[in-house]
């Protein structure tokens, strides 16, 4: 029976492309035939993946798959075995706000995407489209996985689990990227490195990490290659990491400037000021024409730039990249479920059950799982060192509070959130923030009363 996929947010740069490309490289879901339905509120992004999806077909072996386009949710989701969002509305525009409004108020957050008043917003703007889309699954597609790649990753798994029926589970490669941290400080290949790493979402931490060959400890010898290790070496990439790693006792993932907007004391380590610069005596970071300089780390922001743009830059095509897999988890879960192909999954957002003993229950957790026919079993780990276990329960409280704020439409609520978090220092600051965000935002965010 054909299996069909439908992907909501097709137009992602990130992850659209890459979820095709997947989908239609997969040996056992094209056996079993695939339809992939592709949709975007933008009919052009929506026709532009469309005719990508069908090139990458006849570039992948396996029974022919059906592509289809649309605009409609409703349409992608009928009958659907599994759906993946990946959703953003005016991304850059967005996050500009979320990240210098609060600054403009004196909340020293970093970046603002995830964690902070910044994230708490961009999570209220992403629960109202992901709690619809999980709300119209449990009537077109009650059997349905939601594989979710949205951020801020653990807050809307967590509104979907509280307030839905809908199964979901939340990906992101954040771990990946500390191990290749880990592998680097050691001097080793990631692939010869068995880990289990685990927390929050983009606030996980390595429990674990191993030779895969003779089964040895390397936090030892990891220990003692950091100390070693210059300072200003990938300073705003690993330096916070570091500095938790001595403090803590283990290796935090993905980087610092996800890592730091969930402690208070991160800027000192996160060149922040530069993540969305703009000159405001030219006006604000955000309007018709106007963008700011987003930069995600100094290693990726290329500051050797000609002063002058170039003309006649490239558009940009998905097509032109590399027929090869993604590395990322919603294909190898699709082949699990779908399949009966058992796969092990470094890192899963699910609920936490009891899989880290000394988190609460309800929320939503970061864990190493493995996949087959029956489901996703995440693995039961041990007890986080209590210095961590504390600094993620506060941010669960935090997370719970913003879905009460959503689901009871509570500015009350969202005022609660934003006092909890580490980067609060003013009550009024807080509650002036709260109302210019709502004015400046509202035809995204729930209506809060």
């Amino acid at each position: 029976m054909t299996i069909k996929v439908a992907l909501i947010g097709a137009g992602s740069r990130s992850f659209g492309p890459a979820t095709v490309r997947d989908v239609l490289l997969s040996k056992p879901l094209r056996a079993r035939g695939v339809r992939l339905v592709l949709m975007d509120l933008n009919a052009g992004t929506a026709a532009r993946m469309g005719r990508f999806a069908r090139f990458a077909a006849r570039k992948t072996p396996g029974k022919r798959a059906i592509v289809e386009t649309t605009t409609r949710l409703a349409r992608a989701l009928d009958g659907a075995d599994f759906v993946v969002t990946a959703i953003e509305v005016d991304r850059y525009k967005h996050w500009a706000q979320d990240f210098h409004v609060p600054r403009k108020y004196g909340f020293r957050q970093v970046y603002g995407e995830n964690g902070g008043p910044g994230g708490a917003f961009h999570a209220l703007r992403n629960m109202v489209p992901t709690v619809k889309i999980a709300r119209e699954m449990e009537r077109r597609c009650p059997k349905a996985l939601l594989i979710n790649y949205t951020n801020p990753e653990t807050k809307l798994c967590e509104a979907v689990s509280r307030l839905t029926r809908t199964p979901a589970v939340g990906l992101c490669h954040g771990v990946f990227m500390g191990l290749e941290q880990i592998a680097r400080i050691l001097g080793k290949p990631g692939h010869e490195i068995e880990y289990a790493a685990c927390g929050m979402n983009h606030f996980t931490w390595f429990q674990t990490i191993r030779d895969k060959k003779t089964g040895k400890d390397l936090y030892p010898a990891l220990r003692e290659a950091e100390k070693t290790c210059d300072w200003l070496s990938a300073w705003d990439e690993i330096a916070l990491s570091r500095i938790m790693f001595r403090r803590f006792g283990l290796w935090p993932s993905p980087a610092a400037n996800h890592i730091g907007e969930y402690v208070r004391w991160a800027e000192e380590f996160v060149p922040a000021d530069l993540q969305y610069f703009h000159d405001p005596a030219e006006g604000k970071a955000w309007g018709k024409g106007r963008q700011a300089a987003f930069v995600y780390s100094l290693r990726s922001a290329r500051l050797e730039r000609p002063l002058r743009p170039r003309a006649g830059g490239k558009a940009w095509k998905p097509e032109l990249a590399p027929m090869h897999y993604s590395g990322e988890l919603a294909v190898p879960i699709m082949e699990a479920l779908a399949c009966g192909v058992k796969r092990d999954l470094p890192a899963v957002n699910v609920p936490n059950h009891g899989a880290i003993p000394n988190l609460p229950g309800d929320m939503v957790v970061e864990v190493p799982a493995t996949a087959d026919a029956r489901g996703i079993a995440p693995s039961r780990l041990e007890p986080l060192p209590e210095a961590i276990a504390a600094m993620i329960r506060l941010h669960a409280s935090i997370h719970k509070l913003l879905v009460e704020a959503f689901a009871e439409r509570s500015k009350a609520k969202l005022i609660q959130a934003l006092l909890l978090d580490p980067t609060c220092h003013s009550q009024r600051a807080a509650v002036e923030l709260v109302d210019e965000m709502l004015a400046l935002q509202r035809p995204l965010l729930p209506a809060l009363r």
